[in-house]
């Protein structure tokens, strides 16, 4: 799929990085050439946004499923895979025809399985992994328990220049738990875990971080002694990164108390001083990535005893609005949105895109900010509709989106 014609979109504010500003984009080629207050050349399709905004197609930074239609719904135009399939990505073949699996109008950038069959022991061919097309590499859903297995790991991604994403919850702590420990498991009876198991996890990895001189992301930070620790790497100079999903700024573990399995999610909700510990960690800075966490779960998943259902949440569609609620919150503003959501996440991966730059990649969303809608789990184009935010009012959609100058 490619541009055939060139396209100029006119009458937008455009979600630049140094702020909002009214103009138009221009993109040919499927690149961006033009932007600011430039005008439609002869021959250029024209599209009037009508005041909306003009902004980069969302980069989703660890997901479980490609679900396209619920992607593009959210304004997603490409998005980094965890390599937690059936087979898992920890051989080459699989590597290179996941990375080919979205295309032409939705790009996968898979991260490589660390261990073989994902069994934190044995290193896979990580090497062999990123010249079949993989941008990272990632432990997965489990925590690499063995200490000198992951400093392996950690050096032999240093050698090669790729980020390793991290699962920051200590597996001899956390165990099987589907809460964190305090009074609302202790009321509902849920086998739970101690928060520290997160602050333990962080502490270690960041440790071997630095020795091994890598670049570390921890896909989900969501306990104030974790946040805390990350806060002090960075100030250090540690290439150290975090990112959160929605749910765990937006929830509390109240969320819990019905024993809605929709709430059921990997790291678990977390008390109230936490939740407000992530929504100052996405203010300050300390937070780099919002991503959805796309993890949809079938009712064969989800119709269980809450400690017995699958953690995971369809989170695609609602992730743009969601974000959203922190401009309105005015907890960020809405460049700082856009970074979050886009630009940080395509730094990790390496690509040109998730920002309005000439010479990028033109995925290019135009978004209503304050059209309302109401989060429906039997609509969501997911393949499940397993949302905490079912029949949530919102606001923020997409009208419009471009992947590679072509209309989706």
């Amino acid at each position: 799929m490619k541009q055939l014609k060139p396209l100029t979109i006119t009458g937008g504010r455009l979600a630049l990085a140094d702020g909002i500003s009214h103009g138009a984009v221009r993109l040919i080629d499927g690149r961006i050439v033009g932007l600011g207050e430039i005008s439609a050349q002869d021959g250029d399709e024209v599209l009037d946004a009508r005041g909306q905004l003009i902004a980069p197609g969302l980069v989703d930074f660890g997901v479980f499923a490609v679900d396209k239609p619920a992607f593009h719904f959210g304004g997603i135009t490409r998005a980094a895979l965890m390599p937690d399939q059936s087979p898992p990505l920890d051989v080459p073949s699989r590597v290179r025809f996941v990375a080919q699996s979205g295309k032409p109008d939705f790009w996968v950038h898979p991260l490589a399985g660390a261990t073989k069959g994902l069994g934190g022991r044995e290193l896979a061919e990580i090497g062999l992994m990123r010249d079949a097309g993989a941008r990272g590499v990632a432990t997965g859903r489990q925590w690499i328990g063995d200490s000198g297995a992951m400093l392996r790991l950690l050096q032999y991604a240093a050698m090669l220049d790729l980020v390793v994403v991290c699962h920051a919850e200590d597996a001899g702590l956390a165990g099987h738990a589907a809460a964190t420990a305090g009074e609302m498991a202790t009321r509902l009876g849920l086998p739970s875990a101690p928060a520290e198991a997160e602050a333990l996890a962080v502490a270690r990895d960041i440790a071997l971080a630095q020795m091994a001189g890598a670049r570390v992301h921890f896909r989900q930070v969501t306990t104030r002694g974790a946040l805390d620790l990350i806060r002090q790497a960075k100030a250090q100079g540690c290439p150290v990164t975090a990112g959160v999903t929605p749910a765990h700024f937006m929830l509390s573990d109240l969320a819990t108390m019905d024993f809605r399995t929709f709430a059921r999610l990997s790291p678990p909700l977390r008390p109230e001083s936490d939740r407000e510990a992530v929504r100052e960690a996405i203010s300050d800075g300390t937070i780099d990535v919002i991503s959805s966490g796309h993890d949809p779960r079938g009712p064969e998943g989800k119709r269980l005893p809450f400690a017995d259902a699958e953690p995971g949440m369809a989170g695609a569609e609602t992730l743009l609005a969601m974000v959203l609620t922190l401009v309105r919150d005015e907890v960020i503003e809405l460049p700082r949105a856009f970074d979050l959501v886009a630009a940080a996440p395509a730094r990790l991966l390496g690509v040109e895109a998730g920002a309005l730059i000439e010479g990028y990649e033109a995925d290019i969303a135009l978004i209503d900010p304050d059209k309302p809608w109401v989060i429906d789990s039997r609509k969501m184009e997911a393949s499940a509709g397993n949302t905490p935010f079912d029949g949530q009012p919102t606001q923020g959609r997409v009208t419009r989106l471009w992947k590679g100058g072509v209309a989706v």
